[in-house]
């Protein structure tokens, strides 16, 4: 196994590549590491989950109101039971909150029969309408004119970089070879491919294509224009933990056009976040806030519930989601070329990762790749992050073992020196500052790290000089 940031690649061909370490490309890759072959997993970026898969609405869906028939209906359906399993058994906080769907006008009002329907035939049959009694019953913060919901029990928050963590490093304990700042300049279709990189060449006899809003550009270069990749901008807000006793669920919007709208949803870290917009933008890096997007989620919140515009900021943020003018994911093999691209996976690929990455290893078998011989992997235990579940700080049996795990560096958020230091030598390190916020939520909280900014950068540099 080994995790390689620098210098040139090795030798050899692999046995299946798989380009881009998001949430689906970890995914897959620890899909593939139950087989016998030699994989490996590239990333142009220093870390894990540093794209889109960071940047989300961590919910843990039901796929009520996927489209019916559609495969990313197939596949949240089963990724959502394979997820909610796998964070149970390795340590990845999930906390079942329920949704609501609410309707705030007549028209909304009027949908919610039709998206009741629509959740049952796609095979959730534990939504129900209520009322607008009920809705506040259960929401006494929500702002006037609630005229009713759907309920959505199933729905959870989970942590999105926890996830995608945990694939990778189950991956590359298993013999995967994570190669960061590895960015893919061209390909030469063959047997093997020949993979040019910033980090030197790479063949490979089978390739996986997971490179999130560049899938587009990756898939030409082997050929093929089957989609075109729209960068749709969601920027959030996110309120401090005092805001937290103001929702109880995930509120959802009526979906429209451009997707689920503005909701309002606790965090698994404890706190509350508003958001995403839908702007369609043509620069794949313009993952800047703006002005204009934040003064609507201001607008929505406000309407949604009142007091949470009353309540500290914590953090301002936008991610791109990979949009592709269809209604469903781009999910595409091309067996004579050994060759499957994963393209348009938009917000619901959090939760259907592991089906994603079962249906890919499928469609390789059907391209010749030798799927005999998987094993079960060894489960992981994940540093906890999330505030339902204990944390270090507050163990008193882990702090008298462990004197570091008492010593808090981070106090908004409670990160302790322990965690600080696990992190940085665990199986797959950070590579940035914010891949440490990632692992431990150093820095996350109301002062963004004006007070521990310095100490914690001083223990991530005496780690990581040679």
């Amino acid at each position: 196994m080994s995790v390689t940031t620098r210098g040139a690649l090795p030798g050899g061909a692999y046995d299946v590549t798989v380009i881009g370490a998001g949430v689906v490309g970890s995914a897959i890759a620890r899909e593939l590491a139950r087989l016998p072959l030699r994989i490996a997993l590239l990333d142009a970026s220093d870390d894990v989950g540093d794209g889109t898969s960071k940047a989300n609405t961590a919910i843990l869906h039901t796929g009520f109101d996927a489209v019916p028939g559609s495969l990313e209906s197939r596949l949240v359906r089963d990724g959502s039971r394979r997820l909610a399993a796998y964070a149970a058994e390795n340590g990845i906080p999930v906390e079942p909150l329920g949704a609501l769907l609410v309707a705030w006008d007549g028209e909304q009002h009027a949908a919610l029969p039709s998206l009741a329907a629509k959740a049952g035939r796609n095979g959730y049959h534990d939504a129900r309408i209520v009322t607008a009694e009920e809705v506040r019953s259960r929401e006494p913060h929500l702002g006037p004119g609630v005229l009713g919901a759907l309920d959505v029990p199933g729905e959870s928050v989970i942590c999105p970089w926890t996830t995608t963590l945990a694939y990778a490093t189950q991956a590359v304990r298993a013999g995967v070879d994570l190669h960061l700042n590895c960015r893919v300049d061209a390909v030469t279709s063959g047997d093997p491919h020949l993979l040019a990189t910033g980090r030197g060449p790479l063949r490979t006899r089978h390739l996986v294509n997971a490179a999130g809003l560049y899938a587009d550009e990756i898939d030409r270069l082997l050929g093929h224009d089957d989609f075109t990749v729209t960068p749709r901008r969601g920027q959030l807000v996110v309120f401090d933990a005092l805001a937290r006793d103001l929702v109880r669920h995930i509120l959802l919007p009526v979906p429209g056009a451009l997707g689920k709208g503005v909701l309002v949803t606790p965090t698994v870290h404890g706190k509350v976040m508003l958001g995403p917009t839908a702007e369609d933008l043509d620069d794949k890096t313009a993952t800047g806030s703006t002005a204009e997007g934040l003064a609507l989620l201001r607008e929505k919140g406000r309407r949604i519930l009142p007091a949470l515009l009353d309540e500290e900021v914590t953090a301002v943020y936008a991610g791109l989601r990979a949009a592709t003018g269809s209604e469903d994911y781009a999910i595409r093999a091309h067996p004579a070329q050994r060759y499957v691209t994963v393209g348009g996976i938009r917000s619901t690929g959090l939760t259907a990762s592991m089906a994603i990455a079962a249906h890919v290893v499928d469609l390789l078998a059907e391209a010749g790749l030798p799927t005999s011989g998987a094993e079960d992997l060894e489960p992981l235990r994940m540093p906890n992050l999330g505030e339902a579940f204990p944390r270090p700080y507050r163990d008193a049996e882990l702090i008298a073992s462990d004197p570091e795990y008492g010593r808090i560096v981070c106090h908004c958020e409670r990160v302790t020196r322990g965690e600080i230091r696990d992190a940085l030598a665990s199986t797959v390190p950070p590579g940035s500052l914010d891949g440490l916020r990632r692992r431990t939520r150093a820095r996350a909280g109301r002062c963004q790290g004006f007070h521990c900014g310095a100490e914690v950068r001083a223990l991530f540099e005496s780690k990581a000089r040679p």
